[in-house]
């Protein structure tokens, strides 16, 4: 019986905003600009850091792998959310939902760890900068980002696969803007304590480990930093991590504010997801990735020279 009550459920229905058309319109226009300056912003990053050879480095490799990241995150929920804004039918395929769940987790899950591999970088640059070039020469960081994309791919493979092969009975309605896989899990009519069980092993492995690397690099750098006797040496230096430090404090604190808290424990009856949660949501899927070219253009002298020559597009002496 399970099995047939799963085989109707061959869409869901995206809640979102409905019942309030006029804030329908609003973020429909703000999340369209967001988008466009999401895409703009970092496609400049991503080509400037290619073609500035001041920018062949580590720390802007791993700088456009997040820029490209953050293109490929939103690109997954956003252009459907728009759509969704300006059309009465808020439907999702079965299959279109998981792959949504399934892109939508693995950057997730990703950037996490290419953030956790960011502070490291910073930590070797500030703390051992005569061994830097060797430890992070261009096997090694590329080996790490390799890891970074791979290991979130797995896990979210598990992830929506536990996820998606549940039984839904019917209430194929999700509260949310997008296939969010918490919002997702209330609708099935079965035992979720496994899904629970794996998303907790995934918090710890995804948010708690590269927070815990990211804490410990950090006090390592500002212990290295304030034993600096050159005031010049250590302004520079606290501008090299003040960028990577603010996206960090700005994704941790809205993805542990969705992921962190127990939701899936709730009643598989419990009705709404909370506004608040949704708006906490969309920050995190819109405005992080919109602010990340921003912040590292107007923290990083490097960034915002190389940004500049290619936009003024000016011709190399020859």
């Amino acid at each position: 019986m399970e099995r047939i009550n799963k085989t109707l459920v061959t869409e869901f229905l995206l809640l979102g905003l409905s019942g309030y058309p006029r804030l329908e319109i609003i973020f429909f226009i703000l999340i369209l600009v967001m988008y466009l300056v999401i895409l703009f912003g970092n496609s400049v990053l991503i080509i400037a850091s290619i073609f500035d050879s001041h920018l062949h480095t580590p720390m802007y490799f791993f700088l456009s792998n997040l820029s490209f990241l953050d293109i490929c995150y939103t690109t997954t929920s956003i252009p459907s959310t728009l759509v969704s804004f300006l059309s009465k039918k808020k439907n999702i395929s079965f299959t279109g939902c998981t792959v949504q769940m399934f892109l939508g987790f693995a950057m997730g899950s990703t950037e996490c760890l290419l953030l956790g591999m960011m502070a490291f970088d910073r930590y070797v640059a500030i703390c051992n900068p005569l061994r830097y070039p060797i430890i992070m020469n261009k096997i090694v960081y590329m080996l790490m980002a390799s890891v970074s994309w791979l290991s979130g791919g797995i896990n979210s493979v598990v992830q929506t696969v536990l996820a998606m092969q549940l039984p839904f009975c019917g209430n194929n309605v999700i509260n949310h803007f997008t296939c969010e896989i918490l919002a997702v899990l209330k609708l099935a009519c079965a035992d979720i304590s496994l899904n629970v069980t794996t998303m907790v092993v995934s918090n710890m492995v995804f948010l708690v480990l590269p927070l815990l690397v990211i804490f410990f690099s950090y006090i390592f750098i500002l212990y290295t930093i304030l034993r600096m006797n050159s005031a010049k040496g250590r302004r520079k230096a606290f501008s090299t991590c003040s960028a990577h430090l603010t996206v960090v404090i700005i994704f941790y604190g809205t993805i542990f504010f969705m992921y962190a808290k127990p939701k899936s424990q709730d009643p598989l009856g419990a009705d709404k997801l909370q506004a608040t949660d949704k708006l906490i949501s969309m920050f995190y899927g819109v405005v992080t990735p919109m602010l990340n070219p921003i912040i590292y253009s107007l923290r990083n002298k490097d960034v915002k020279t190389a940004v500049r020559n290619l936009l003024s597009q000016k011709p190399s002496s020859q």
